[in-house]
């Protein structure tokens, strides 16, 4: 058995098994070992262990990181509309500026969704869920879990994200917000890029705790979690008022000096990273080389009441919501949340009732793909 490294999971430490595929009598995949954070938070602190985190492959900066920041740089460079052309709200910019948020979607969540779904390159293989989206169910708009992922998250969430950047870039043009130049503070510059990840990280966890409670959740966060078992597609298909919550990531920008490529990059991250998070497969992938997953978040699919944050700041080990993957490991016996009837659902999900014990089978009455 290989020893323990660094996953996909968004930089959490998880073995690389997917060639003994251990699954459960769900079907379910989950590695032999518990989900462990990265280890910039960890005490003692290992500076070289922090040091191959940050700038190793997988980790913090690589690849899903220099990737998104890339396709900032190259959105910036080649169809940002100048800043004085947006003083005004007219037509011409703010259109454009939607075309490409609809391309960039449609490039990065079809792209796990191609090779993943359509052409099925990996198959099963390091797949949480074995089971393929659903098909013919009334959970879900138009009786498909994928056309409906695409209807929020391609229609829905991409017009909320290009709202919140059409009001940014008016109010940037019009020298209203606080501004950082790259030129006179080439290190804060640096540094905001860099921190722009684990902002999104914290303000992650405090929104989502925020819409699990049960009034929100119910008439919310709910639609979300109808994704008990997750595809690309699934990243943003957000009710309206999640999807300004989660979006607000970028509002930071409003008051902490920054320039408006760190606006741009904080909200691509936002509207780009959920694809890979929500793929429903543990990498690597595309012949070993392509890291990618979120086994972390899965089981917050998977469990509702665990792992709120992601596996860089340890929120949910402190404030006890943190569930390490394992049957009988850390926060296996968390208390039950969501119990009550989501609208759209019978009151237990595919999987069963949350907490439901892993080795008996998941009754559903959904097809699902071949």
């Amino acid at each position: 058995m290989e020893p323990p490294k660094k996953s996909t999971s968004r930089n959490a430490i998880v073995p690389s098994t997917k060639e003994e595929e251990i699954r459960n009598a769900r079907g379910e995949w989950r590695p032999p070992y518990p989900i462990r954070y990265a280890p910039l938070f960890q005490w003692p602190w290992r500076i070289w262990e922090v040091l191959k985190w940050l700038w190793g492959h997988p980790g913090y900066a690589f690849p899903l990181n220099a990737m998104l920041l890339a396709t900032s740089a190259a959105s910036w460079f080649l169809t940002q509309p100048a800043i004085e052309s947006c003083k005004t709200f007219e037509w011409g910019w703010m259109s454009w500026v939607f075309v490409r948020n609809e391309l960039l979607i449609w490039l990065w969540y079809g792209a796990y969704y191609l090779w993943l779904y359509v052409w099925k390159k990996e198959g099963t293989k390091g797949k949480y869920d074995a089971k393929w989206p659903a098909r013919n169910s009334r959970t879900f708009l138009f009786g498909d879990q994928v056309k409906d992922n695409i209807f929020w998250t391609a229609g829905v969430s991409a017009l909320i994200w290009t709202g919140f950047e059409w009001i940014t870039l008016w109010m940037y043009a019009n020298q209203r917000l606080p501004y950082l130049s790259p030129a006179e503070h080439p290190v804060w510059f640096g540094l905001w890029i860099l921190a722009i990840p684990l902002w999104r990280e914290f303000h992650f966890y405090w929104i989502h705790r925020l819409i699990h409670w049960k009034p929100l959740y119910r008439r919310i966060h709910s639609l979300h979690h109808k994704n008990v078992n997750p595809n690309p597609w699934s990243g943003m298909a957000m009710h309206p008022v999640e999807a300004f919550l989660y979006l607000s990531v970028a509002c930071i920008h409003w008051v902490v000096p920054s320039h408006p490529f760190h606006f741009l990059f904080n909200l691509q991250h936002a509207g780009l990273g959920p694809a890979g998070g929500h793929d429903g497969f543990e990498g690597p992938i595309i012949r070993e080389k392509f890291h990618t997953g979120s086994y972390f978040h899965y089981l917050h699919h998977r469990y509702f009441e665990c792992n709120y944050g992601e596996s860089i700041l340890p929120l949910d080990k402190w404030f006890g919501t943190f569930r390490d993957g394992l049957p009988e490991g850390e926060g296996a016996n968390l208390r039950e949340e969501h119990t009550f009837r989501v609208p759209g659902q019978e009151p237990k999900n595919p999987h069963g009732k949350p907490g439901t014990p892993e080795n008996e089978p998941a009754p559903t009455s959904e097809k699902h793909e071949a």
